[in-house]
């Protein structure tokens, strides 16, 4: 059951935000039990066999956290070690084992037979959030053990299957708060039109251009020889695919979690602006980064111990990031290279602070240039990120540095229909680098639905409104100065924008989020 299909939208969400409002209303902590469980048959509707994994993670993880906080020191961190490792070797069993078995017989000519292990979904999302919890425990951070919202911490549906990766008090805080269990206009007006937002960029943007991503990536599994304008055409096809995938899903998942009156942390911030790779870091997959950042590279030692020591620590944290992602070594070498494209960029970062220059001043071609070199590197890793093998990814990145004549700049051997492909993607790349990001209009429709609140409503308050936009509103007429008004306008512009997004999705064969398969 997709974000973007029938059965979600339909049947499942309105049943479960009416009945979460509805309990609601006499109960909190049943309201809690309902959304919980409404979140463990979401789970179930994808491969319910994977339940009992799922389960049987929160009991053990649950337990361990609630000893965590009464054991003495010693106990603690024996107890933080055993829970730790026993949940990176089920994830390492049921991620890596077959991985590990093929290249044991590779390697030394064996023949070992290993049965196939399926991935459960979403295994590694709720195992780091469960370790981030634990380790939260142990440093006195987390201070509330209700099972019930441990449950939801951990199964809340927004967030279950791909992320983002939460931490226990922010969200616990939340389930405590009547606020959560209180219907609010604001918030199921912004998470409509967030949801509708992320719904556009999955079935429109994202979907639309993987018709011109398939064709390239499997003529280079087949080992055909690509031309220079296929490969690079292929690579950048799938880094807005990915972008918009992914950005999509991160909406989607901010706004059904507003719709139940949870803020859920921005995951996806217009990471191909950004000028050096540490800022991409810093913008993609933001819980992601943090986590890797908070708990293995600064438990590693961070930049504690040297330049060469903080190099050394950086790339075995993104060799571990890429292996999160996958198990192969098309994810490994991926991860790897972001290692060394942060050493470079830290290393660049020092010397220029070691020739006494401002780092916090800049030129407008400085980040023009910085911001283009990042987004070249960072495409040239999606290759490897995509590719099935490293013979793929071999033949598309001597496809793309090969050296044409200009003939071959033009000459596509795989590509149907070039020049619509080239149009469409480079249509996404302005959207991508010109446009603002949802954030930002999200953001700017609070402050407006806000404005006309106060000019309305509270005019003691004025000072809080822009000149600029206070001047706006008073030009309007008067019907639409009126803060119910927009609400009515905005959910009567986004539910049956979101029923005819749904139709197309159906009806182009519904396609998985790409991070469900992490």
């Amino acid at each position: 059951m997709l974000f973007n299909s029938y059965q979600f939208i339909i049947f499942f969400f309105p049943v479960v935000l009416i009945g979460f409002l509805y309990i609601a209303h006499y109960s909190h902590h049943l309201a809690a039990v309902w959304l919980a469980i409404a979140s463990l048959c979401f789970y179930a509707s994808w491969h319910y066999q994977d339940l009992y994994l799922l389960l049987l993670s929160i009991v053990g993880n649950y337990t361990a956290g609630y000893w965590l906080a009464r054991l003495d020191p010693s106990g603690r961190k024996v107890l933080l070690w055993v829970s730790v490792s026993t949940n990176l070797i089920i994830l390492a069993y049921f991620k890596y084992s077959n991985f590990l078995v093929d290249n044991w017989n590779q390697t030394f000519g064996q023949n070992y037979t290993f049965a196939k292990v399926a991935l459960p979904l979403g295994i590694s999302f709720f195992t780091f959030t469960q370790i981030a919890f634990l380790v939260d425990t142990y440093r006195g951070k987390v201070k509330e053990f209700n099972p019930v919202h441990y449950l939801l911490f951990v199964t809340y549906l927004p967030h279950l299957i791909a992320g983002p990766i939460l931490h226990h008090q922010e969200m616990t805080a939340q389930f405590e708060s009547h606020r959560m269990y209180r219907w609010k206009t604001r918030n199921v007006v912004t998470g409509l039109l967030m949801f509708t937002i992320g719904l556009i960029k999955k079935v429109i943007l994202a979907d639309g251009v993987v018709g011109y991503v398939i064709p390239i990536f499997d003529a280079a599994k087949q080992g055909i020889d690509l031309t220079w304008a296929d490969a690079w055409l292929g690579a950048l096809a799938y880094t807005v695919q990915l972008y918009f995938d992914f950005s999509g899903y991160s909406d989607m998942a901010i706004g059904i979690s507003l719709l139940l009156g949870v803020s859920l942390p921005i995951n996806f911030n217009s990471p191909y602006k950004s000028v050096n790779i540490t800022e991409f870091w810093r913008r993609w997959h933001i819980t992601l980064s943090n986590f890797l950042r908070d708990y293995l590279y600064i438990s590693l030692g961070g930049n504690r111990h040297g330049q060469l020591r903080r190099y050394a620590n950086l790339i075995i944290t993104m060799l571990l990031g890429g292996l999160w992602h996958g198990a192969g070594w098309t994810f490994i070498i991926w991860g790897g290279l972001h290692g060394v494209y942060l050493v470079i960029n830290h290393a660049w970062q020092w010397g220029r602070k070691q020739l006494g220059q401002d780092l916090k001043q800049s030129t407008w071609w400085g980040r023009f240039l910085g911001t283009a070199i990042t987004f070249i590197v960072v495409t040239v890793a999606w290759v490897l990120f995509r590719a099935e093998n490293l013979d793929s990814a071999k033949t598309m990145l001597l496809a793309m540095f090969s050296l044409p004549n200009f003939n071959d700049i033009f000459t596509f051997k795989v590509t149907e229909s070039p020049a619509i492909a080239s149009i469409w993607v480079s249509v996404l790349l302005v959207i991508v680098w010109l446009c603002p990001n949802s954030q930002y209009l999200i953001k700017n429709f609070k402050n407006m639905i806000d404005s006309v609140q106060i000019l309305e409503t509270l005019p003691h308050k004025i000072d809080r409104v822009n000149p600029q936009t206070r001047d706006w509103i008073e030009s309007l007429p008067s019907w639409l100065r009126n803060y119910q008004t927009w609400h009515f306008f905005i959910a009567g512009m986004t539910l049956p924008l979101i029923l005819l997004l749904v139709a197309i999705s159906e009806s182009q064969l519904i396609k998985e989020f790409i991070y469900f398969n992490f």
